[in-house]
């Protein structure tokens, strides 16, 4: 029970939970197991203390955490795991059978997905007052980028060359906006143009973790979300640089 708990408890934190919600997960599992379970969550590693209330044996184990894209759809499906094991629908011999069907059809690749990412980022050009132009050259640029990345990540490139080569060609095709005298709000189109990569859940969960006590994992989580920020910045002026565009 302790090597299930330990797999899940990686691959759920990995995509994006919280702590607070891998806390809780686990110990629903543990108490349809029987067992009692000690979780100390930190930025790298989670460590397990597994306990037989009959006969006293303790088991436990340290899994490093997977560097795993964020994905709501299988915090989802673990989260409904944990459920379907606490209410006993699934016994507790099949939960990791179950659990490898999840990891196996994780979707990584949506069809359509960079467009609907344009999408957003266009509308997201829109809010802060870009015209229709800004609105078509934030879509295309989004679109490069996002494909870019999706190539980038298949080859296991590092995160942080990613934002950086993502946020740079991003940034150089919606200076087409202002270069090339397309629309009236170039300057809105070359800073929504890297929305995308903003690292909005690193954000979110880091002062979700402070707020629940997590401390080093909320320092964690903030110290990626400041790098991968930087990241961008650096992407985006080195882009502006090339197409002499004036930052100020």
């Amino acid at each position: 029970m302790c090597d299930f708990m330990a797999r899940y408890a990686v691959w759920l934190f990995g995509s994006g939970s919280t702590c607070i919600r891998l806390e809780k997960n686990l110990q629903r599992i543990a108490a349809a197991a029987g067992v009692e379970v000690e979780i100390t969550v930190l930025p790298r590693h989670i460590h397990l203390t597994v306990r037989e209330p009959a006969d006293g044996d303790t088991v436990t184990t340290i899994a490093s955490i997977r560097p795993l894209p964020v994905s709501y759809d299988l915090i989802t499906r673990l989260s409904r795991l944990s459920w379907d094991i606490a209410d006993g629908s699934l016994p507790c011999d099949r939960a990791d059978t179950e659990l490898d069907n999840i990891i196996s059809s994780a979707r990584s690749d949506i069809p359509g997905l960079p467009l609907l990412v344009g999408a957003a980022n266009a509308s997201f050009c829109r809010l802060f007052g870009g015209d229709a132009v800004a609105m078509g050259v934030v879509f295309v640029a989004t679109v490069a980028g996002f494909i870019l990345k999706q190539m980038l990540a298949e080859r296991h490139t590092d995160p942080r060359i990613i934002v950086i080569a993502c946020s740079f060609v991003s940034a150089v095709l919606a200076a087409a906006d202002g270069l090339f005298g397309l629309g009236a709000t170039p300057a809105v189109a070359i800073g929504s143009s890297v929305l995308y990569l903003v690292p909005g859940i690193p954000f979110i969960n880091s002062f979700s973790d402070m707020i629940d006590g997590h401390y080093i994992c909320a320092f964690g989580r903030m110290m990626q979300a400041v790098v991968i920020t930087c990241c961008l910045s650096a992407g985006l002026c080195s882009g502006m640089f090339l197409m002499n565009i004036g930052m100020f």
